[in-house]
């Protein structure tokens, strides 16, 4: 499916935003779960506290009644108080049993409820006068005895539970902890290809569009802009490629024409019985015809595309050269001489090296203006009488 680059910006936005939205309800999905662990936890923790609170009110008063019941000093009030404490206690562990998933707790507190059923039994059968005597005061002080030690068991296991609980919470919290951290690496790295992805692909047909353009400013006409989208880049590119087209077949034409011209300033220069050399504001030898060839009895290997100064041409001709690319005008019957080395042997048959005058004569160096009004190109013409 081809979109719009308007729509995969869109797109891109969209993305963006669906992912902030994934993040910030993932990151408030675990909070909130953690939030209710810890409430659930706390409300637990404050129900156990008031229950306790209020078993050890009904534990402290039990054992206060049995003191008083020990020492002979309790009445009918005292034995009516206890057993309402007694029942009011039942009922207390009761709740607090609810509360509880262990089998330790309900165990231990099934065991207190059953003294205190024992304990009410007894006070329920008794009166303050039966109570005074000593097997009576024996099985009160007994089971309120086992109700303290039950008590005791239950503080013991509360508090090893507290500590659990302490360590539940940190494990809720580290977990919860964990989990936001891998969320957000997993965020991050999703961003991170995100953005290297999205904008790769909005930017790579700008890319090769730019590289074209590069190639055309260096002239390379054998380029085209690849890109199978029909949007608005399809079509800069479709309009593109039109005009690498164009641009091509107008240098194809160029080409073929200056070719032609060449061949034909080529056929005049070697119909013209004089030499003829032809430099460029740079220096160097382009163009040498037939007859300044045989003259210098050279190939275009060796000359051509060179800087005068880094050929063997006459110094005559450099200094002609010279002279008129640094003026930039028109060099008129400057004396040219061209000599050739030759070897020849004496009469006692050693070798000597002479040279030997081949040509003698005048150049004139004529500047041809380019279109940009430069002196692009120097034209030299020998001959061996002076113009006219």
């Amino acid at each position: 499916m081809n979109l719009s680059l308007k729509k995969r910006i869109a797109f891109s936005f969209a993305v963006a935003n669906i992912m902030v939205l994934v993040i910030g309800f993932t990151i408030f999905y675990f909070l909130n779960s953690l939030n209710d662990q810890i409430e659930v936890i706390t409300q637990n923790t404050n129900q156990n506290t008031i229950l306790s609170e209020e078993i050890s009110i009904s534990a402290v008063r039990i054992i206060k009644l049995q003191k008083l019941i020990i020492t002979n000093r309790a009445k009918e009030d005292d034995l009516e108080q206890l057993k309402s404490i007694c029942s009011d206690f039942q009922d207390q562990l009761q709740n607090l049993s609810a509360l509880y998933d262990s089998a330790e707790v309900r165990s231990t507190l099934t065991k207190m409820i059953s003294y205190v059923d024992s304990l009410q039994t007894i006070l329920g059968k008794v009166s303050p006068f039966d109570i005074r005597d000593d097997k009576g005061r024996a099985a009160v002080s007994k089971f309120a005895d086992r109700i303290l030690e039950s008590f005791t068991e239950i503080q013991d296991i509360q508090f090893r539970q507290n500590q659990e609980r302490d360590k539940q919470i940190k494990k809720i919290v580290g977990e919860t902890r964990r989990y936001m951290l891998i969320d957000l690496i997993i965020t991050f790295f999703a961003t991170i290809l995100l953005s290297l992805v999205i904008p790769g692909n909005v930017a790579l047909p700008f890319k090769k569009i730019n590289d074209a353009v590069r190639e055309l400013q260096d002239c390379n006409f054998d380029v085209s802009i690849y890109y199978n989208k029909d949007d608005e880049i399809g079509e800069l590119a479709k309009e593109l490629n039109k005009m690498i087209s164009s641009m091509k077949n107008f240098e194809d034409l160029r080409t073929d024409r200056i070719s032609v011209e060449r061949r034909k300033f080529d056929i005049l220069a070697n119909m013209v019985r004089r030499n003829v050399l032809i430099a460029n504001a740079n220096g160097e030898l382009i163009y040498l015809n037939n007859q300044m060839y045989n003259q210098l009895n050279l190939d275009s290997d060796s000359i051509l595309n060179k800087n005068i100064s880094d050929t063997v041409i006459s110094n005559d001709i450099k200094d002609a050269f010279e002279l008129a690319i640094k003026r930039r005008s028109k060099i008129e019957n400057h004396e040219i001489c061209i000599t050739h080395k030759k070897v020849e042997e004496n009469e006692e048959g050693e070798s000597i090296e002479t040279e030997e005058d081949v040509f003698n004569g005048y150049a004139n160096v004529i500047p041809i203006r380019a279109k940009e009004s430069a002196l692009d190109y120097y034209m030299m013409v020998l001959s061996k009488e002076a113009f006219s």
